[in-house]
């Protein structure tokens, strides 16, 4: 197989964002896109739209106004499997295989609500429940020879350096003790290494999400590194390239609040 380009992006709306996806797949030409919180149903995935943009093969797990994920690909996909976490039937773990026998795992992790306490939020609750049963899915797994991918939104940033102030982001939902510790946790059971970390070092910083809150988002620069890539072992020495495209925080009058991640990957 050539070198392949997957990305991954939190759209926040396939829809309202289809010129802004647009700009990116002219811009980068990725060969494998895969979008977290679609916000539509299957029916009505913009699927003539991508096929315009040169990617015929198309799965889509999505529901009605929240969540969804799809992966759009020039490449064939196959073995798909959309998965249900924690008894919920939201639609946040799509499973596809690219030739070469590659796993995607495309994942929209749950953002976990405002106040990081399982017994008074149901909402970090879930996502407590959703990190722990995917680690030990992944576990029960793993072998050495197998060649995945992990992708998304996973609504966690676990270092220092993924943030813009640690201090005062500790007790905030996305970069509490207890949200990095499943992180490392769900990393461990399959050895999965951070892409984006292989080619920025930890000591600097580097966001992938920045909140609609602030007036404007580039001169406060308070961002969070929410989108993430990992890979197994097994494709450690794969990537060649990767890339936070911050500038599509800005690109349109309707921007999403993420921005595009992607990485060159020899396998």
């Amino acid at each position: 197989m050539p070198n392949i380009r997957i990305a991954t992006w939190n759209i926040n709306s396939v829809r309202l964002r289809l010129p802004i996806v647009r700009r990116f797949v002219q811009t980068y030409r990725p060969d494998v896109l895969c979008l977290q919180e679609i916000k539509c149903e299957d029916g009505k995935f913009p699927y003539q739209d991508f096929r315009e943009m040169g990617y015929p093969h198309m799965e889509v797990f999505g529901q009605k106004g929240y969540h969804g994920v799809a992966t759009v690909s020039r490449l064939p996909l196959s073995r798909t499997e959309k998965l249900h976490w924690c008894e919920k039937e939201d639609t946040r773990h799509l499973l596809t295989r690219l030739p070469g026998d590659v796993e995607v795992h495309n994942f929209y992790v749950p953002a976990g609500g405002d106040e990081a306490d399982p017994e008074k939020n149901e909402k970090f609750a879930h996502k407590l429940r959703f990190l722990d049963e995917v680690t030990a899915w992944f576990a029960a797994r793993r072998t050495d020879s197998a060649k995945g991918v992990v992708v998304g939104d996973l609504n966690i940033a676990p270092h220092e350096n993924d943030v813009w102030s640690h201090k005062k982001l500790l007790k905030v939902v996305s970069h509490t003790p207890i949200e990095v510790a499943r992180m490392a946790d769900w990393m461990a059971a399959h050895d999965f290494v951070d892409v984006v970390r292989q080619f920025v070092p930890e000591s600097e910083q580097v966001y992938s999400w920045w909140s609609y809150c602030a007036k404007d988002w580039d001169a406060a620069d308070k961002g969070r590194r929410l989108d993430h890539i990992w890979v197994t072992p097994a494709l450690t020495q794969a990537p060649s390239a990767m890339e936070i495209v911050r500038e599509a925080r800005g690109w349109g009058e309707k921007p999403s609040d993420h921005v595009p991640v992607w990485m060159d990957i020899d396998v």
